[in-house]
């Protein structure tokens, strides 16, 4: 009888546990990134009244006879189901569809979240802005021009340098395509303004110097007199003051020629050659490009007294191609040049962080770089992983060591900026759950009480 009281107690107590998980469950129903836990009972050791007896040939086998003495929690378990999103459109705030966590670190110690409430701080870091820890990544390195994220190096504290300036770029290349047009008319020895005008095709795009000083590059197509497959290209920077800019363009360097070029299309419209003012001519296959270079103007000039020279490299596009290079069609022209690599001083304004986590910053100048990427985390049993707070959870010996690398990769899920993870507690769940362990731990008391009766009833015999 006595059994049955310290069976009643077992259950009032473990009863009591899986009432505290599910109290903590319900109050944190709005924590972004929490992950609801679940208790489950086994029952605890029991006494063996009678052993089992094995068959004779005379009587059958005997089962043992055994009461049990009560249960206990066998496992709290952190159940890690993917929350609902919630788009905040705070660029900022990070979510993980899929498995992985956030790294964060606090001085040497090394916690992982869920979590994705992020913001910048006064020095620029990724931080959680309720507790001050670092997001873990890798900042983005120069390799010639590049930016380069090495993923496997050690990650490190992310900085976002909001306001840094980023130094004016010269243009190096500036390349041209589409088609002129095979209709256009000649012209002739003395034309009219009007008989230039409509057999010139005309070009602008502005580059930049080292400075970030703009310069308009003006690219003037005509059609040579008596052939009808050749053009003569004559090319100024700043147009308005050609004098002093001196502009010159031809193969491999730009001494000793003039700001001039020719197009030779074959009687299919693909560009055949080009030629310099020198004679000097293209390969006869490959890609065409032509250096042309120009005087910068309030710049220190060099031993001879000479100003300072900007030198850039023009493409014309591949010999014999029809696409992404200049055509001789009869069809409207539209020849211009699409793509220039320089631009002028700017401030880091903007910054967006895409589904791998990489944070590209956006610059007043238009120009548009990688700053970093954010790290995750995975394990070989997250069940393992211990709580400690503020939603982040640490090692323990049997979640396995961190496996931290880039989104997407060995298991990893995504990351979706603008977006916070909910929680994933289910209130209709644990409300029914609530109802379960109130009527157990209601059983477990009348147990006791029961007990109680029967122990008086025992005790009153004597009287």
């Amino acid at each position: 009888m006595m059994r049955s009281l310290y069976a009643g107690v077992s259950g009032l107590q473990n009863h009591q546990t899986r009432m505290d998980v599910i109290g903590n469950n319900i109050s944190n129903v709005n924590t972004y990134g929490f992950k609801r836990g679940r208790v489950s009972f086994q029952d605890m050791i029991s006494q063996q009244i009678n052993g089992a007896a094995r068959p004779t040939e005379e009587v059958g086998g005997v089962n043992p006879k055994e009461v049990g003495l009560g249960m206990s929690v066998a496992s709290i378990d952190t159940i890690f189901t993917q929350g609902n999103l919630q788009t905040t459109g705070v660029s900022t705030d990070l979510a993980i569809q899929g498995n992985g966590f956030f790294v964060l670190k606090n001085g040497d110690e090394t916690f992982y979240s869920r979590a994705g409430v992020f913001g910048v701080d006064s020095e620029g870091t990724l931080v959680n802005p309720a507790n001050g820890l670092r997001v873990q990544g890798w900042m983005a390195e120069d390799a010639n021009g590049r930016q380069i994220v090495r993923t496997s190096a050690t990650p490190t504290d992310i900085v976002i340098p909001v306001g840094q300036k980023d130094p004016p770029k010269a243009t190096e290349n500036v390349r041209y395509f589409c088609n002129l047009n095979k209709n256009t008319p000649e012209i002739p020895e003395n034309p009219t303004a009007d008989q230039l005008l409509e057999g010139t095709w005309q070009t602008e795009i502005n580059i930049y110097d080292t400075y970030g000083n703009a310069h308009q590059v003006q690219m003037n197509f005509s059609k040579v007199p008596g052939n009808p497959n050749q053009w003569n290209v004559s090319v100024n920077v700043d147009p308005d003051n050609a004098e002093f800019t001196q502009t010159r363009i031809g193969f491999g360097t730009t001494d000793g020629v003039a700001n001039t070029y020719t197009l030779n299309f074959d009687n299919t419209g693909k560009l055949l050659s080009v030629a310099d003012s020198a004679g000097n001519t293209s390969n006869p296959e490959g890609e065409i490009v032509l250096q042309a270079s120009y005087n910068v103007a309030d710049s220190n000039a060099d031993a001879a007294g000479n100003p300072y020279r900007h030198t850039f490299s023009l493409s014309l596009g591949t010999i014999g191609s029809m696409e992404n290079t200049i055509t001789q069609a009869a069809s409207k022209s539209t020849t211009k040049a699409n793509f220039q690599d320089g631009y002028k001083l700017g401030y880091l304004d903007n910054f967006k962080i895409d589904q791998s986590g990489t944070i590209t910053g956006v610059y007043s100048n238009g120009s548009v770089r990688t700053i970093g990427q954010v790290a995750m985390a995975s394990f070989t049993n997250q069940g393992g992983l211990e709580k400690k707070g503020d939603n982040t959870y640490a090692e323990s010996i049997n979640s396995g060591m961190a496996n931290i690398g880039e989104s997407g990769t060995q298991g990893k899920g995504s990351m979706l900026a603008g977006t916070l993870e909910m929680s994933n507690v289910d209130l209709t769940e644990q409300l029914t759950d609530m109802i379960v362990t109130q009527r157990g731990f209601e059983s477990n008391a009348k147990t006791i009480q029961t007990g109680d009766s029967m122990l008086e009833t025992v005790i009153n015999l004597k009287r």
